[in-house]
């Protein structure tokens, strides 16, 4: 059965789609600070898939009148995930996909970050892809008029990081539907150029409050009041990051298709992608209000959106259509959600475990990536049961190719 719960809480209303999914006390403790801020309109609304997060959970919906909290939207603005729809099928696949996780590697920049140094080899190593140049020349002047005003929010590879994979929970992968057709989905943001957005203005809130005297349970809940100038500026980042973060994915997605057309010549797509942020704050209209909506782990399910919610590195992911429920703000998970913290993943499961985990998924199998590992994250069979009322789905989804940062 799905539905809402009530959270308890003195503060302000929060209605949770955690039914049969475990919320940690900390997610908890996080949630009643967010749903007592001052600015928060009718209720915060929470996902199946809610865990603990900087300042506000992830899996959380925070609509706001007259401010927005930096942290709450988070550094990786713009982070989402793209679907595309290939008329490759299982029996097209080769028996061993190894070079071809070696091919997309070799295509998308991934890993770790050196901010700019020689061993950057999250970044591009020579001339970016062409349709990466042409993204960032009708990005450039917005960048140039952000770090005009706000200096220090300046990052060394704008145009270095466009259509790079990044590290951590981010990923691309070929999976397999119900039918046997071949999708390419991947995960991933705004890379440097939106972490560095993001940490500057949170720091910048926590500045405001400080000079204001406002005292807040959490110094990560400081916020912009509306008319601002902080509030000026970073509404015009975060808007600059989420447009650069749908160009990351597009870039990268073309860079995998040019891969597989290198095997499959007559490859065709078809013709909806879905490319949907889960990490951002817009503008909507809820219960009679226009209010500034922050989907922190969260994506947008309108009636009728399409929307991907992945699982696991072995667990099953899913294309889905959303019910336009009002009660969560027209909302849904981004994903399974952590079940536990990286450190503790590390601590609690070995290399075999791991293996064993992502059998038949053409993966890497190191130490490195346990604290990744299924068994870090909650059911998604139970989160998606959790949220019915909120999504229908269209495709399931069970990956054969898996690449991490």
């Amino acid at each position: 059965m799905s539905g809402f719960e009530v959270i308890e809480s003195d503060a302000g209303l929060i209605k949770a789609w955690a039914r049969g999914v475990q919320v940690e006390d900390s997610a908890k403790a996080q949630l009643r600070n967010v749903a007592g801020l001052p600015f928060i309109h009718r209720h915060i609304a929470v996902m199946p898939d809610v865990h603990w997060g900087m300042g506000a959970t992830v899996g959380s919906v925070i609509p706001t009148l007259g401010a927005i909290v930096p942290a709450a939207v988070g550094v990786d603005i713009g982070c989402g995930m793209m679907a595309v729809k290939t008329s490759i099928r299982a029996e097209h696949l080769p028996d061993s996909l190894a070079a071809l996780r070696t091919a997309i590697e070799a295509a998308v920049p991934h890993g770790r970050t050196d901010n700019g140094g020689r061993n950057d080899v999250g970044a591009h190593q020579g001339d970016p892809p062409a349709l990466a140049v042409a993204k960032w020349a009708a990005l450039e002047d917005g960048y140039k008029a952000i770090v005009e005003r706000d200096a220090k929010a300046a990052h060394p590879r704008g145009l270095g990081h466009l259509g790079t994979l990044g590290t951590g929970n981010h990923f691309i992968e070929l999976c397999l539907d119900e039918a046997g057709d071949v999708w390419v989905m991947l995960h991933s943001g705004s890379r440097g150029v939106g972490n560095r957005f993001g940490s500057y203005f949170i720091e910048k809130a926590k500045k405001d409050m400080e000079r204001w005297f406002i005292h807040l349970p959490d110094k990560d809940l400081a916020y912009f009041p509306e008319g601002s100038d902080g509030f000026v500026s970073y509404i015009r980042a975060v808007s600059w990051a989420q447009k650069y973060a749908l160009a990351n994915r597009e870039v990268m997605m073309d860079q995998v298709l040019a891969v597989l057309r290198g095997l499959f010549p007559d490859l065709a797509t078809a013709d909806v992608a879905v490319n949907c942020h889960h990490n951002y704050v817009t503008q909507e209209r809820h219960f009679g209000k226009d209010v500034w909506l922050t989907r922190k782990g969260a994506v947008r399910a309108g009636l009728g959106d399409l929307g991907i919610i992945p699982g696991s590195m072995g667990a099953r992911s899913y294309i889905v259509r959303g019910k336009g429920n009002p009660e969560s703000f027209c909302t849904c998970s981004h994903g399974a959600g952590r079940a536990m913290s990286r450190t503790e993943a590390k601590r609690r499961f070995t290399l075999d475990d791991h293996v064993a985990a992502t059998a038949g998924v053409e993966c890497r199998k190191d130490a490195d990536v346990i604290d990744e590992t299924p068994m870090a994250y909650k059911d998604i069979d139970a989160v998606m049961a959790a949220q019915a009322d909120l999504v229908e789905i269209v495709h399931t989804l069970r990956q054969v190719v898996c690449v991490k940062g």
